[in-house]
Parts: C-alpha cells; sequence; structure tokens
C-alpha cells in the first residue's frame, strides 16, 4: 500500500475527507503535518490514530529553516507522495526540490494564483470557477495541472459558489491524490 503525508494549517477538513476515504482502502496515511499548533485538524489525525507532527512555523527564524525541519521529518517517514491539504506556508526550493508533493488550489489554474482565489474566481469575467490538483514546483501554484473540477457561477450568490467549490475540492484532491500515486 502506498504512503502519504498530509500537511494542513487549518481546520483539517481535507484531512478528514482523505483518512475517511482513501485511508486504509487506496492508501496509508502515515503521518499528518501541521505548523499550526492550534490548527482544528489535529483532532481528525488522533481520532484515527495517525502519527502527528506540530512543526511551529512562527518558532523558525526563516522560511527555509522551517522547510529544513519539514523535509527532516517527512524524510523520517519515506512518504511515497506528500499532500498540501489547506497548508497555508509558501515553500521554498528546499522543500520542492526534495519533496514529491501534490497541491490542492480553489481556482483553475493557471488562473488566480495564491491567496483570495475563490474570491477572485468569482469576480473574473469567466463562467465557470473551480479547483485545481497540481504538482507542487518552486513556483506559486505554478506546478504541473493533474486534475480540474469546475463550477459553474452563473446566477449564483458568492456563498453558494464557495460552497460548491469546497464540496468538489475534496473530491478533486482525492481523485487527484490517486491519481498521482499511480503515475508515481
Amino acid at each position: 500500500m502506498k504512503k502519504v503525508a498530509v500537511l494542513f494549517s487549518g481546520t483539517g477538513s481535507n484531512l478528514a475527507y482523505i483518512l475517511e476515504h482513501l485511508h486504509q482502502k487506496e492508501l496509508e496515511v502515515v503521518v499528518a503535518l501541521t505548523n499550526n499548533p492550534s490548527a482544528g485538524g489535529i483532532e481528525f489525525a488522533k481520532a484515527y490514530n495517525i502519527p502527528l507532527e506540530i512543526i511551529d512555523s512562527k518558532s523558525f527564524k526563516s522560511r527555509e529553516s522551517f522547510d529544513e525541519e519539514l523535509v527532516h521529518a517527512l524524510n523520517y517517514y519515506k512518504p511515497d507522495l506528500t499532500v498540501l491539504a489547506g497548508f497555508m506556508r509558501i515553500l521554498t526550493p528546499i522543500f520542492t526540490e526534495q519533496i514529491k508533493s501534490i497541491n490542492l488550489h480553489p481556482s483553475l489554474l493557471p488562473l488566480h494564483k495564491g491567496m483570495y482565489a475563490i474570491e477572485r474566481s468569482y469576480e473574473d469575467e469567466n463562467e465557470l470557477g473551480g479547483v485545481s490538483v497540481h504538482w507542487v514546483s518552486s513556483e506559486l501554484d505554478g506546478g504541473e495541472v493533474i486534475l480540474q473540477k469546475e463550477v459553474l457561477k452563473l446566477d449564483k450568490d458568492f456563498e453558494t459558489y464557495e460552497n460548491e467549490v469546497k464540496i468538489i475540492e475534496k473530491i478533486a484532491l482525492c481523485e487527484g491524490i490517486v491519481q498521482a500515486l499511480s503515475i508515481n
């Protein structure tokens, strides 16, 4: 069974979805890692008895020193793939050049890289928005796209659009993980 590491920073809803739908079925989550000591996702890792690493990014002097510690921790678990699931850090080449990883992004890349992608996607002139799962590279949200799922924006208020994006992102992430592992 392939081994996956999941990195998160917040509520952990994507981690929970991965644990519920893929863990011990299609893959094994060998570690859940967060940079936020108060992240809600910590409880999901504990509930599933997943090894948990908390590496507080605020306690490092530089992004590079944090990324060195991240790489060190991940190398201990030897995952086949690392999944950024709401991991709110811009990673340096120290990470991106050593760790095979994928990321979930709430827009149809290459549109709306970076923060506030859902809002910017909703406000643009396109009829469709959506989500992308892509390989992580040294360019922010610039790695090769693995898959995308679309959401029609027509006649939807922002809240409805955002909810639809959040629903399909979990599905897309799981499909992207399986796809990435199959070509890994």
